[in-house]
């Protein structure tokens, strides 16, 4: 599906959408898609997005629109940063979801070594790494925006 929408401009689209915003930057469009990829990872929708079907043909495009540069290596670092974005988005909000996999491996790991939990309180502590995942990859995100600035 995602083949058929590319061959018909999905990816054009996105960028034509990203040129004409004002104010839109890498760091900004990136910072919202990790606010998004978390959010969604966290109420348990995984497959909702990721790199086939989300960041190759539409976030990548546009953060290169954003950062509207020709050069070659800044637009594979661009794109680098778009993957890392999802990476990061899904590794700390899918914690928070209480029936996901790591979740479930961490209470029988516990309830092996005698300490019975249940997955809602494994889940909570993932927050505060979710949120610190976040405010660190922002700021990686803006000193980003910075550099290309420069």
């Amino acid at each position: 599906m995602i083949g058929v929408l590319e061959r018909h401009g999905l990816q054009e689209r996105a960028r034509t959408l990203i040129a004409g915003l004002k104010g839109a930057t890498v760091g900004r469009l990136l910072t919202g898609y990790l606010l998004i990829r978390q959010l969604t990872a966290a109420l348990g929708l995984t497959s909702i997005a990721g790199h086939a079907q989300t960041v190759r043909p539409l976030v990548a495009p546009m953060a290169v629109a954003a950062a509207a540069s020709d050069d070659e290596t800044t637009n594979d670092q661009v794109k680098a940063m778009a993957a890392a974005t999802d990476n990061i988005g899904l590794f700390f909000g899918e914690d928070i979801f209480i029936a996901i996999g790591s979740i479930l491996l961490m209470k029988g790991f516990l309830e092996q070594q005698g300490i019975v939990l249940e997955p809602l309180e494994l889940s909570v502590w993932a927050i505060p790494t979710a949120i610190a995942a976040f405010l660190i990859h922002g700021f990686r995100l803006w000193r980003f925006d910075r550099r290309l600035k420069r």
